[in-house]
């Protein structure tokens, strides 16, 4: 009788030591982790995946993925906005530094660009830290085709909360004629209406309507809260687009989608002021309490004033008052 040995083809968690972690915002960041030779090929990714990180955390096994923010070829890379409460989304933003092990299963995931087919136009639609997966689709699509074009919509509560704000505007200096960036903000004025507000069906038709030829993109990508994602998916639909030609990513396997986190801002108590900011043409009006410096409080809504010091030495944020 012969006996037949048989592998577990199952993917397995490997230990990768952490390269980096840089802050995005308040409640995220970026990690990177350092892949040993040996360990290439298994954590070779394609723009779109994912990769599940494990922790122990009171004798249980808490696993939760988190989709690439890297290019195509570049060291794997992953984007974490911090859960209230989570098992492992705050350890991974506030505790953990460059030198750490983490385990982590190799690359997973379909919601993935042919980089090899056809150059076209491909428009992405991200809100919040559905951004993730789409900057490393936007950022290889780029690079791997000089006749691709590509446009992002990308919605935020304020310019404080967008992750890898600075990236996405880098991206556009490498390719202004190829590259086109909207950004959308639900809790901070921008100049035009059409920017301000959540993106919901209306406001997503508005903006497609005024930037982008719809019958003339090859490929759309959604990702971001279910709502908005629907919302795009049944505008596109009713545009007649092909559904082989949008393509989206979902954070849940349940018939139902989990309650979306909800963001409170923090309460302003106290005697409070009410001041417009005014910089490079845009007006912004922000309540102030009187017993904060103004920079601090009004950095909240305008993460764009310029200082440096803070202490009152330089004159970089030196302003008129009216």
């Amino acid at each position: 009788m012969s006996v037949t040995a048989q592998t577990d083809s199952r993917p397995r968690f490997h230990p990768l030591r952490v390269a980096k972690v840089e802050p995005l915002c308040d409640d995220a960041v970026a990690v990177t982790f350092d892949v040993p030779d040996d360990l290439a090929a298994t954590f070779a990714f394609r723009p779109g995946q994912s990769l599940t990180v494990r922790r122990e955390v009171d004798g249980a096994d808490e696993r939760r993925s988190y989709s690439i923010c890297a290019p195509a070829g570049a060291a794997p890379r992953i984007g974490v906005r911090e859960v209230p409460d989570g098992a492992v989304s705050p350890w991974l933003v506030h505790e953990v530094r460059a030198g750490d092990e983490v385990d982590v299963l190799p690359p997973q995931g379909r919601f993935v660009p042919d980089l090899d087919g056809p150059a076209g136009r491909h428009v992405l639609i991200a809100a919040g830290s559905g951004i993730t997966p789409i900057l490393s689709i936007a950022a290889s699509l780029l690079d791997a085709d000089p006749s691709n074009h590509v446009t992002v919509l990308y919605g935020n509560r304020r310019t404080d909360t967008v992750m890898f704000i600075d990236e996405l505007s880098d991206l556009k200096d490498r390719h202004p004629a190829r590259f086109q960036l909207i950004h959308v903000l639900s809790r901070e004025p921008r100049d035009a209406e059409l920017f301000s507000g959540r993106m919901d069906a209306d406001r997503l038709a508005e903006l497609l309507g005024t930037f982008v030829p719809v019958g003339d993109v090859d490929h759309w990508w959604l990702c971001g809260p279910h709502g908005m994602v629907d919302d795009a998916r049944a505008l596109l639909k009713a545009h007649g687009i092909p559904i082989e030609r949008i393509h989206r990513e979902l954070f849940y396997v349940e018939d139902e989608p989990p309650p979306e986190v909800e963001h409170v801002e923090a309460e302003i108590t106290g005697d409070v002021a009410e001041a417009t900011v005014i910089l490079d043409g845009r007006a912004t009006t922000v309540p102030l309490p009187v017993d904060q410096p103004i920079l601090d409080a009004a950095q909240r809504v305008r993460s764009d004033l310029p200082f440096a010091c803070k202490g009152g030495v330089c004159g970089t944020c030196r302003a008129m008052l009216r």
